[in-house]
């Protein structure tokens, strides 16, 4: 009986230690594998470079080539969208950021925070006339919350908008802005009379600017900016009607950490990749460094820990799918996944040497994305305290 069981018992695969591809469907294959035979294509032979320079020169283009895959806004349905799986958009992610953050970051804000929120909050006039092009990549989009002395607490934010007869008029300062200098449309939320309430701002109206922001050491390749409103005057039809209050631009970033929770994997699967290729291949001592007890220890906590959390942001989105995930949960997600990935990071690189810190392999690059990623749509602590609340019942934030 034994010896039967064992004759269908599918080889180990390095790889996939644990099976996960068992529970994909083949159109979650097909999307996964898109994804990263692009990526392949049009990121990695480029992102050392773009990396070093802190440019992404090619941003209008990579957009277009992401709307034509399918992979913005692509959990969305209608208007151009793919409506694909939370599952699916998740395999997304983790391709994207295997390939650097920057351009997960892209896909991540367009798609989680920009689109989502136009097509959760948006009147149908708002929907058709941004979200067709955003999908398609012809327009870029961003989601103006954090400000410069206001990011883990939105609720105190300063930028505000005061009616003036019929128009809104917007004054105030975002921060950390990805896409920020190349977006055509800007989701930005700001203090009303009536409470926190979300704007489609068209970036060539007047009084609007968004500098970028330079002399990063982390996300090098992205479009990171300041948005600028210097009494900004918009027509009625620019708020968006669903939202008011934090809870709008709070379940935006709900969507948005969901990705990251996949994402993150990514980010880490490269750096144990490299790991191991170099384990195999670096000799020490007259053999390769991988056949010493010490390095795979290091390789099997680096595996142990990359596929837990690669199962964990698949029940997630399971869960996202069958409309059971709570905020929470994602949280969950987000805060063991980032940091997980951190420390595979860190150990790649002691496997590495001193080439673990040259551009020549992906491991320092994913490690110094990572630092950002850990802190932007909410800090450690941040989510630590929405756990805490949700274990105890009892609100530390204040």
């Amino acid at each position: 009986m034994s010896s039967a069981s064992s004759r269908t018992r599918p080889p180990f695969d390095p790889a996939d230690p644990l099976g996960v591809d068992d529970l994909l469907a083949p159109e979650d294959l097909a999307v996964r594998d898109t994804v990263r035979s692009w990526a392949a294509d049009r990121v990695l032979p480029h992102i050392a470079e773009w990396y070093e320079t802190g440019e992404l020169p090619q941003v209008r283009e990579l957009a277009r080539e992401l709307g034509s895959i399918g992979a913005l806004g692509m959990s969305l349905t209608g208007y151009g969208c793919a409506g694909a799986s939370a599952v699916q958009y998740g395999l997304a992610c983790l391709e994207l950021e295997a390939a650097d953050s920057g351009i997960r970051s892209l896909v991540s804000v367009q798609g989680s925070l920009a689109m989502y929120a136009i097509w959760r909050f948006g009147s149908e006039e708002q929907k058709q006339r941004w979200l067709p092009g955003m999908a398609a990549g012809e327009t870029i989009g961003c989601f103006g919350l954090t400000e410069p002395d206001h990011g883990s607490d939105p609720g105190s934010m300063r930028t505000y908008a005061k009616k003036d007869g019929t128009d809104w008029v917007l004054t105030g300062r975002k921060m950390w802005i990805t896409n920020g200098s190349v977006a055509g449309v800007a989701v930005v939320w700001a203090q009303t009379d009536d409470g926190i309430r979300g704007f489609a701002v068209p970036t060539d109206a007047p009084g609007f600017s968004a500098p970028e922001i330079k002399h990063k050491w982390s996300l090098r390749a992205s479009v990171t900016s300041e948005l600028v409103l210097e009494e900004v005057r918009l027509p009625a039809d620019a708020v968006l009607p669903g939202a008011s209050g934090l809870k709008g631009p709070l379940s935006c970033l709900t969507h948005a950490r969901y990705g990251i929770t996949w994402g993150a994997m990514g980010a880490a699967r490269a750096s144990f990749e490299a790991a191991v290729e170099y384990a195999r291949t670096r000799e020490q001592f007259g053999r390769p460094i991988g056949g010493f007890q010490l390095t795979q220890a290091k390789l099997a906590d680096m595996a142990v820990e990359l596929h837990k959390g690669i199962l964990l942001a698949h029940h997630l989105g399971r869960r996202m799918d069958a409309g059971t995930l709570r905020p929470e949960q994602v949280s969950f997600g987000k805060l063991n996944n980032v940091r997980e990935a951190i420390e595979i990071c860190r150990t790649a690189r002691t496997i590495l040497g001193a080439n673990g810190i040259s551009l020549e392999y992906p491991v320092m690059r994913h490690a110094t994305n990572l630092e950002s990623v850990l802190t932007y749509e909410g800090t450690v602590e941040m989510h630590q305290l929405v756990l805490g609340k949700a274990l105890t019942g009892i609100d530390a934030f204040r």
